[in-house]
């Protein structure tokens, strides 16, 4: 199971929102390049990068800083928000990203995947409150349902689904292993789990959540990791348990 520290950007800081609102974001850092190399010199050996901006309006503002982060550190970048278009996809992976996550052009446009998937490595970010999914940087509900659209990306040559509660996005609350389990079951592309990690321990119910077969694939941290609840490598250590 994979740990993805998140950066998330609005106006080229590194910010968290609370449960998707952007009139509810604290601000960790004026230097996202700096924090990605923070993480990746610490073990992650994935980033997870999320233009806030540009989920909202499609405008990719901080792709220069998506750029900087790709070229400073070793490790692959997972990177969404804002994702509308083949052009959209193929700068972010001009500028050095792995994969990009496509989330509401995705649940618009399915057929979209399908076309980026051809041409490079993409993974479909459902968001969801409950199971109805939300779009436009989660400011529009009535998406569709969480699992129906799983199951239909499977066939998509989508990599993974990037399945994340809104209601528990930034609070540290605890993971929705309910929901994540749910989501298992409904496709077979691998599952990232995103939303409300606190401590080490919800991270060792995430590892075990699913069954012998079919396990999460990976986890999203941003606050956790910004507000010191627990580093780096006390993550990797408790999701090797």
């Amino acid at each position: 199971m994979q740990l993805y520290p998140a950066i998330d950007l609005r106006g080229g800081r590194c910010v968290r929102l609370y449960q998707g609102s952007y009139d509810a974001e604290t601000a960790y850092s004026d230097d996202p390049v700096g924090q990605a190399q923070q993480f990746a010199e610490a073990g992650a050996s994935w980033l997870h990068v999320v233009d806030l901006d540009a989920a909202r309006t499609g405008d990719p503002v901080n792709l220069p800083v998506i750029a900087a982060i790709a070229d400073a550190v070793e490790v692959p970048v997972q990177t969404g928000g804002g994702v509308r278009s083949l052009d959209a996809a193929s700068a972010l992976a001009d500028a050095g990203v792995a994969r990009v996550v496509i989330g509401t052009a995705a649940v618009e446009n399915p057929e979209l995947v399908e076309q980026v998937a051809a041409r490079q490595p993409v993974a479909v970010g459902l968001d969801a409150r409950g199971r109805e999914v939300a779009t436009h940087g989660w400011e529009r509900g009535g998406g569709g349902d969480l699992l129906e659209l799983a199951a239909r990306f499977e066939s998509s040559g989508a990599e993974a689904v990037v399945a994340t509660e809104i209601s528990r996005d930034g609070t540290m609350s605890g993971p929705d292993t309910e929901g994540l389990s749910a989501v298992l079951a409904a496709t077979g592309l691998a599952v990232i789990a995103s939303g409300g990690v606190a401590t080490v321990e919800d991270l060792g119910e995430l590892a075990a959540t699913g069954d012998t077969s079919r396990r999460l694939a990976g986890v999203i941290v941003g606050r956790a990791l910004y507000e010191g609840r627990f580093t780096v490598e006390q993550a990797l250590e408790a999701l090797k348990r």
